[in-house]
């Protein structure tokens, strides 16, 4: 077996992976065709990660001049500890109201750490719904996938 496949994760592994992180490396493609890389929270969305972000973002400039996008999710410090979920595909821009509510509703979730949208109370609601006017929702839609858990690594005699 290779050393990539024996690093890859399993679509189990990749879901559980994504659910227990919370930042997100988004890289668009710049107007002179550099990378414009940023950090920001996410939500997995009907297996698909998205995010919010302010529409008059470079981020969002940068889509809609060119969908083409790349999200990194990674977590660990040593190397053994590495493990990490690399999409490269295309940013779908969701711009209807209702959607940015929801999607934002769940990205402020994860980002405080409440386990409900509703324990945000009143304050959180009025703040996602003003956010929710200035913001564009991406949905990643992925093209290519590439995993690696190096924890996997242990005990196989590679390094």
């Amino acid at each position: 077996m290779s050393k990539r496949a024996a690093v890859a994760m399993t679509d189990v592994e990749v879901t559980e992976f994504l659910q227990d992180q919370i930042k997100v490396q988004v890289a668009t493609v710049g107007a002179d065709g550099s990378p414009h890389l940023t950090t920001l929270f996410y939500v997995v969305d009907d297996g698909r990660i998205a995010f919010w972000t302010y529409g008059s973002s470079q981020k969002i400039r940068n889509l809609r001049r060119d969908p083409r996008i790349s999200v990194l999710v990674e977590d660990g410090t040593e190397y053994s500890e590495l493990r990490g979920v690399s999409i490269t595909g295309r940013g779908r821009l969701v711009e209807d109201h209702q959607e940015k509510f929801r999607i934002g509703a769940a990205v402020a979730v994860r980002m405080t750490g409440v386990s409900s949208f509703a324990e945000l109370g009143e304050l959180g609601r009025d703040e996602v719904e003003r956010q929710a006017t200035k913001r564009v929702v991406v949905v990643v839609e992925p093209e290519k996938v590439a995993t690696w858990d190096h924890g996997k690594l242990t005990g196989k005699g590679y390094s």
